[in-house]
């Protein structure tokens, strides 16, 4: 937005020997001494830690406005207002009194000069560092992060995401895509779009909610964030600029309440759809898609149009056959779904953990089974026989007439009863390895050996008692090892512990595109 505040708020010189010693990314709050997200007052370049820390930078410009009512108030204190602080890791920056991110500068360009000023400092205090970096891969401390695998040691490689706010469901959801090889890499390889022209052709663009949906694509900072999750660094990503994009095109997820992951991520696919569909500045990506993908004509499912690379790794279809109780007609109507929510059977829904009761355990084919049964509908649900011209009591069945590269499984763990949205705490045994659906086809004689097999790629869990709240971790492969992605923290773990998750979501992998035979 363009902030009114500026000229009155940024009074630091882009060289201020006030600044901080060191790195500006890991310079500590000058009241709690947290050096997690700090921002720097423009005003006077005291620093103090974020709201989502302990919220000292919001209070650092409260206390500035208390002398400020005072109907004495000096010239000098009317226009230092203490109003406008920048990011010191990401260089955005925000006004408290605008309630929001600014993209203007003053008429002098102080802003930039103060943000060029930072990254120098930041870029020094790496050149300096360098040595001691290089030394520290050497000790200890970096050998209790390796692992061996096949007689070699490697390091860890995957990259945290910086948690903004109740954004561990975005943060969950991210991480698990990136570990979908196709699809992340189809969107690593995408050329970058250039978002801005003329005078501000090659700078970084500042995203902010008030700027207009032509300056903004989901594909591009989908991209960019992807590129960041396995370059090798140990520091977290932050994806604002991924989240501002979202915040503009969907605004069910505006704000820094938490929101449920999976609603997410299909907001987040069908969006990413839609805009590879129609091309952004009138570069077509779906034309990218045609002329790089191997796919044929029978493995493409095209939801709301032209193919893309979501529907193509994620599309499938059903068909739903729906019989008439009282004359036995029989309707049938193709659906194509981009994943499957499945009910938790409710014979299991008062078992909580995998060991806590004798007798069956719920599995994964339990769910499966019971999408698709055979289903008399109730009273509510009468369907409306076009040969009895009325409508009657039928039953409903689902069956699999394509399945996808990548099967995603929703388990319904939340359901509303009265006024609650209850969570369904149950555990569900999965496969980490040949999950079989040939058996839920349509036509299952017509499918290959090994078509109808899947390999579990990602969990995303849900800690906590209700969808409102909680916290959302994931659990991914990569090369072989699977890692706990738990926002800005990456850690290995072992399938023992994978097996124990209360999964919410799951992806499956189709073995043989595992296998690369059919590449996209």
């Amino acid at each position: 937005m363009e902030c009114p505040h500026l000229s009155s708020s940024v009074c630091i010189a882009p060289d201020s020997a006030k600044f901080p010693n060191g790195s500006p990314s890991s310079w500590c709050c000058s009241v709690c001494r947290s050096n997690k997200s700090p921002w720097v007052c423009l005003t006077c370049s005291s620093v103090h830690c974020g709201r989502y820390v302990n919220g000292h930078a919001k209070k650092h410009y409260e206390d500035a406005q208390v002398p400020l009512t005072n109907h004495k108030k000096s010239e000098k204190q009317d226009k230092a207002q203490h109003t406008v602080c920048m990011d010191c890791s990401s260089y955005s920056t925000y006004c408290y009194r605008c309630d929001d991110f600014v993209v203007n500068d003053t008429k002098l360009g102080l802003v930039q000069k103060v943000r060029e000023h930072l990254q120098n400092l930041e870029n020094s205090a790496f050149t300096a560092d360098r040595h001691r970096k290089r030394k520290l891969l050497e000790n200890s401390t970096l050998n209790s992060k390796l692992l061996k695998v096949n007689g070699s040691t490697t390091a860890i490689c995957a990259t945290g995401l910086r948690n903004l706010g109740n954004t561990c469901f975005m943060n969950a959801i991210l991480q698990s895509l990136s570990n979908i090889e196709q699809f992340c890499c189809y969107f690593k390889e995408l050329p970058a779009v250039e978002l801005r022209n003329g005078k501000t052709a090659g700078r970084r663009t500042y995203h902010t909610r008030s700027q207009g949906d032509n300056n903004v694509s989901l594909v591009e900072e989908f991209r960019k964030t992807l590129c960041a999750l396995w370059q090798g660094s140990q520091t977290a990503f932050s994806p604002e600029s991924l989240f501002y994009v979202v915040w503009k095109i969907m605004p069910n997820f505006r704000g820094y309440q938490q929101q449920d992951a999976h609603e997410f991520m299909r907001y987040l696919l069908d969006h990413l759809h839609l805009e590879l569909q129609g091309g952004f500045n009138g570069v077509s990506r779906s034309a990218i898609l045609q002329e790089n993908s191997t796919l044929s004509a029978s493995n493409k499912c095209c939801i709301n149009g032209a193919s893309t690379v979501v529907t193509a790794i994620f599309g499938g279809i059903l068909q739903n056959e729906v019989n008439c109780l009282i004359c036995g007609t029989e309707s049938r109507k193709f659906d194509p779904f981009l994943d499957l929510s499945l009910d938790i059977p409710s014979q299991f829904r008062s078992k909580r953990s995998k060991n806590q009761e004798n007798g069956p355990v719920c599995s994964l084919r339990d769910c499966l089974r019971s999408f698709t049964d055979l289903e008399e509908l109730d009273e509510t649900e009468l369907y409306m026989c076009h040969k009895c011209k009325k409508k009657q009591k039928s039953t409903k069945k689902f069956w699999i007439q394509k399945l996808p590269k990548v099967l995603c499984l929703h388990l319904k763990r939340f359901h509303w009863t009265a006024y609650l949205r209850n969570k369904v705490d149950t555990y569900v045994e999965f496969p980490l390895r040949g999950l079989d659906m040939k058996c839920y086809l349509l036509e299952p004689e017509n499918s290959g050996p090994e078509s109808c097999l899947y390999d579990l790629a990602a969990v995303v869990v849900h800690h906590g008692s209700g969808v409102g709240s909680g916290h959302y971790t994931a659990y991914a492969t990569h090369e072989g090892r699977w890692f706990h992605f738990n926002d800005s923290t990456v850690t290995l773990t072992d399938e023992e512990t994978v097996v124990k998750a209360k999964a919410y979501i799951l992806f499956y992998v189709e073995r043989q595109a595992r296998a690369g035979s059919d590449k996209l």
